[in-house]
């Protein structure tokens, strides 16, 4: 049975943190430890973090030095990680229970060592637990397979489906970005020629805004997007634009779910 790291960052999320890390120590694959790394939260996340460590040993807790953003958080935590396989959940989402059981199965027979699978988008004030969701029909549906070439102009894979096997790629960090760190961790494993597998049976609970709405958290992505392209992704200014545009209409799609 492999053991699962699961990466967790968290900041100012007293009000949904619970609801998260139970969803985590829920599922049916047991074996797994769950790397929390608070970044600097001015209320009381890190009182819940201290409450779930003394009541289950796989939570392991940990604050951050100074701010630096959920990519520096994630880091700290997976510099930390013991596990064959790590996975990525933010402190507003949920796993469904049996999300690491069959991601691990279908990643058996992937023959890559990064999978992701399809996920649920509920209104950002949803207050149920992983345990009693019932399925709507707000899917983010997961392509079966991708390669660098269609990442650079959708960001396919949800970070909070994202699993990767460190027994093949070793601990891969994300790049010190202010925004985007998870989408350019993919495009990086995949520019070494790693194509990623889908699974599209959803697993996961996004918290989003409302069905139709284009948030301004969105919008704001654009430049970071732009960056990624020409600095980090080294594009030409043409090949930028065509990605970003693909993006932008991803995004206007993906915004209706």
């Amino acid at each position: 049975m492999p053991l699962v790291s699961v990466v967790m960052p968290v900041y100012n999320s007293a009000v949904t943190l619970g609801a998260s890390i139970r969803s985590v120590l829920t599922q049916t694959h047991s074996d797994l430890e769950l790397l929390v790394t608070d970044d600097k939260s001015s209320d009381d996340s890190m009182g819940l973090l201290t409450e779930f460590a003394r009541q289950d040993e796989r939570v392991l807790p940990e604050s951050a030095p100074e701010r630096g953003g959920a990519g520096r958080a994630r880091n700290l935590a997976m510099t930390r990680a013991k596990g064959d396989c790590i996975a990525f959940l933010d402190s507003g989402d949920m796993w469904l229970p049996n999300k690491i059981e069959r991601q691990l199965a279908f990643a058996a027979t992937a023959d890559t060592p990064l999978t992701f699978t399809s996920y649920y988008k509920v209104d950002a004030d949803y207050e149920g637990e992983s345990t009693d969701f019932i399925p709507n029909g707000r899917v983010v549906r997961a392509p079966d397979h991708v390669d660098y070439r269609a990442m650079l102009v959708q960001d396919h894979i949800g970070a909070l489906t994202a699993m990767y096997d460190r027994t093949v790629l070793g601990t891969r960090l994300m790049p010190e970005m202010r925004k985007r760190q998870d989408y350019a961790l993919w495009l990086s494993i995949m520019r070494d020629g790693i194509d990623a597998r889908g699974l599209p049976e959803p697993l996961a609970v996004y918290r989003a805004h409302r069905a139709g709405s284009l948030s301004s958290n969105k919008l704001s992505l654009v430049p970071y997007n732009w960056s990624l392209y020409r600095e980090h992704e080294r594009l030409s200014v043409p090949r930028s634009t065509r990605a970003l545009a693909g993006a932008v209409w991803h995004s206007l799609r993906k915004s209706r779910i």
